[in-house]
């Protein structure tokens, strides 16, 4: 047999993976319970699984996604940040604790700032300047240096961010300064200036500090990592998923750790996007809903949305990010909303006799009170299973057993006494209140956005995704749902349709500019890129570049980005500088011609093409299922205004292109359920992926 291609994205649940055989098309699925406080268990027990089922010799090579970068920052135990320090230009030793003047909660006079990441007696001063221009004003005094070394050693730190003014415009000063460090110290040391050559000094220390602290932890974990697959004979390379929905080497991440913080949520929204393109669709809105959250993205003309400001640790309130919460990173970021609403949110009463849903999840371990590990909260998943939706004996095939009375159990003690509800009343009041929580995300990624949702699919995945989607479709009026094939694994999906990634930028600051000298500029910045892509293992032939300008009006605080022509000249400079103004208006509603326009930033993003999936096209055959394919009935309830209604039980597996399901009926598979309710209806297509509509 040929090559295979093994995919892993580890979630707060659930531990998804896939292996396709690159010759033969040969797809294997595994889920396994995760590990959250040693997350690489899980995912070496899969993969041990998946090898003993997949026919292929050898193995080109593993995808990952994880959030361990994220959950070190939030606190996650077992994840205890390193001692760091920060070497910094005399005077600024303050600068990533004052921040800007951004308050996340105005009014709130006890508000505490997130944790100290470095404490102040390890921020070490050192004097040297550089101007905003780059020159030189004052040399860096090496024996400042040295004495930061001398008590960087005697503390015993783990990871050194060095961090000097205008080092943006010239890192001279910080790449000497590393060069020491490296040269006495055996410590992971990051300069600014290597990871976010931009301005605002603010920023660019966070990013820095961000990455430095997650530079340990990200490289033990990724050494286990390495070190379970060698023993299993996988000596192939190890490419982990970005947040801007690219792959990077695992060698690289581990220094550049601030790339993978939400590597996980960006793999859905890629395997959106793939899949958008697979089934001809345009405008799509991903909403992936796993254990622990649900998140939405936004996918036009095929391109997903992507963000530069992003706070990692932050706090999130109604599915929107709140600023000055979390630590600033200068890093792309696929533009998520996400809530606290997974098929393990729990379902509480609060003290004033009111029914809430979130934000604690109980995970995978214990989990849902229905799974039998000795979870006594009432959860989402709960709900489901007492309201009809879940298949009462088992998930995942069999592999998962379900207690239906120990759902009961938990909703009546812990919401029914408390409520005077009944059984149903109480399930369902918990399905209305995660169903509100998501669809508020679902209008913040459309409708915040000025897109009106519907003129948009929506795609639903995640194992707890196509049970709500038809909910939350009717909620913003929305016509047609895509659930694809393989839901509940559809983020290792996205790992196996992306490509590997670099970016890489140039300070520009300037309101004029000859385009045969950002022509040279642009020529240096790609040769850098490849350089970065042919280090990863991608061929020259299959790298693509792709020019981008940030452009605002002089005086303004924030960029857009826009897309250069590959061949510069004066004429095609003038429409780059038009096309700002297109997209001011299109952003703000309003542009300013006579303005003038300041760029500040020159960039590249190279793709490297790595094995795509290849999902064939099949016949389609008749609207009338197989009976077989009707595994029996159940009653399901669904909504406040309806009684049960005894249901068709249909096996995803065993229906075919061209089939009709008319609702109510219930859609299982391995991986997930699919509730279609009454008015509703779904079609196989030809790529097995199920059409719902009205």
């Amino acid at each position: 047999m040929g090559k295979g291609i093994i995919c892993v994205d580890i979630g707060g649940t659930f531990t998804d993976i896939i292996a396709l055989d690159v010759e033969t098309g040969e797809i294997v699925r595994e889920k396994v319970p995760s590990t959250p406080k040693e997350p690489e268990i899980a995912m070496l027990s899969a993969v041990s699984n998946v090898l003993k089922r997949i026919r292929s010799k050898e193995i080109e090579f593993i995808v990952h996604a994880s959030t361990i970068a994220t959950n070190a920052i939030l606190g996650q135990i077992g994840l205890e940040l390193p001692k760091c320090a920060i070497l910094t230009t005399k005077g600024f030793r303050d600068i990533i604790v004052i921040g800007r003047q951004q308050r996340p909660e105005l009014y709130n006079i006890f508000f505490q700032k997130p944790r100290e990441l470095i404490q102040r007696k390890y921020r070490f001063e050192i004097e040297e300047r550089t101007g905003p221009d780059g020159s030189e004003i004052l040399p860096l005094n090496q024996e400042d240096v040295k004495r930061a070394i001398s008590k960087i050693k005697e503390e015993g730190i783990k990871a050194v961010a060095i961090c000097f003014l205008n080092s943006y415009a010239n890192p001279t000063h910080e790449m000497k300064a590393k060069n020491l460090v490296e040269k006495e110290c055996k410590v992971f040391t990051v300069a600014s200036s290597e990871i976010c050559p931009e301005y605002r000094e603010y920023e660019r220390f966070s990013t820095a500090v961000v990455n430095a602290v997650l530079m340990p932890i990200v490289s033990s974990y990724l050494g286990r990592l390495r070190q379970g697959l060698e023993e299993m004979g996988l000596n192939c390379p190890l490419l982990m998923m970005k947040s801007s929905g690219g792959l990077i080497s695992s060698q690289r991440a581990v220094r550049m750790p601030a790339a993978i913080i939400e590597s996980g949520p960006a793999a859905g929204v890629i395997a959106a996007t793939f899949y958008a393109e697979l089934i001809g669709l345009e405008n799509v809105l991903s909403f992936d809903m796993g254990g622990t959250t649900a998140k939405a993205g936004t996918i036009v003309n095929r391109t997903p949305e992507v963000t530069r400001e992003y706070e990692v640790g932050g706090r999130t309130h109604k599915g929107r990010l709140v600023k000055g919460s979390g630590y600033p990173v200068r890093f792309p970021f696929i533009d998520l909303a996400e809530c606290s609403a997974g098929g393990g949110t729990i379902a509480w009463v609060d003290e004033g006799g009111f029914l809430r849903v979130g934000p604690i999840s109980a995970g995978s371990d214990p989990g849902p009170a229905c799974y039998g590990k000795g979870g006594s909260d009432p959860t989402v998943t709960d709900a489901n299973l007492i309201l009809g939706r879940l298949n009462p004996k088992y998930l995942l095939g069999g592999a998962l057993k379900i207690h239906k009375e120990l759902a009961e159990e938990a909703i009546r003690e812990k919401i029914c006494d408390s409520l005077g509800l009944d059984l149903v009343e109480a399930a369902n009041g918990v399905i209305e209140i995660v169903n509100s929580e998501m669809s508020r995300i679902l209008r913040i990624m459309s409708v915040e956005r000025g897109l009106d949702p519907r003129e948009f699919a929506l795609m639903a995945f995640g194992g707890a995704g196509p049970m709500h989607a038809c909910w939350l479709a009717e909620e913003l009026s929305i016509n047609l749902i895509i659930i694809p094939l393989d839901p509940g694994l559809f983020s290792a999906w996205g790992l196996m349709s992306a490509d590997v990634t670099h970016e890489v930028s140039k300070p520009l600051m300037t309101t004029s500019i000859d385009h045969e000298r950002l022509e040279d500029l642009f020529e240096s910045l790609e040769k850098e890129a490849i350089e970065v892509l042919l280090e990863q293992g991608i061929k020259e032939e299959k790298i693509f570049l792709f020019r981008e300008l940030d452009v605002r009006y002089l005086g303004q605080s924030y960029e857009l980005q826009v897309s250069v022509p590959s061949e510069l000249n004066e004429n095609s400079l003038n429409k780059v500088i038009e096309s700002f103004h297109e997209k001011h208006r299109r952003m703000y509603g309003y542009c300013m011609r006579d303005e003038e326009v300041e760029f500040v930033n020159a960039r590249i993003k190279a793709i490297g093409r790595i094995i795509r999936p290849n999902i064939p096209k099949q016949p389609l055959q008749g609207a009338v299922p197989d009976e077989n394919s009707i595994l029996g009935f159940r009653e399901v309830y669904f909504g406040r205004e309806e009684e049960f209604h005894k249901t068709p039980i249909y096996v995803r597996e065993r229906l075919k292109p061209g089939n009709v399901i008319e609702g109510p009926a219930i859609i299982e598979q391995y991986d997930t359920t699919t509730v279609i309710p009454p008015g509703w209806s779904a079609k196989v297509d030809e790529f097995g992926s199920l059409r719902v509509v009205r």
